[in-house]
């Protein structure tokens, strides 16, 4: 659950930073927003997540 929450924080953030910084626009993000929704009702949605997991894992494991 904290990894969840901690990249959608993250995402979130980038999602700012776009939109203040490199033009995005309010309705670029809404669609972006309500694919986000739509995938995770569909049945590539555990896959995406086991994907996620794994990116955590591996960037978790880098020592700099």
């Amino acid at each position: 659950m904290i990894l969840s929450i901690s990249g959608v924080v993250l995402l979130g953030v980038i999602v700012f930073l776009f939109f203040r910084k490199d033009g995005l626009k309010l309705s670029h993000a809404l669609v972006c927003a309500l694919l986000g929704f739509y995938l995770a009702g569909t049945a590539i949605a555990p896959g995406i997540k086991a994907g996620g997991e794994s990116l955590a894992s591996l960037l978790s494991g880098i020592k700099l």
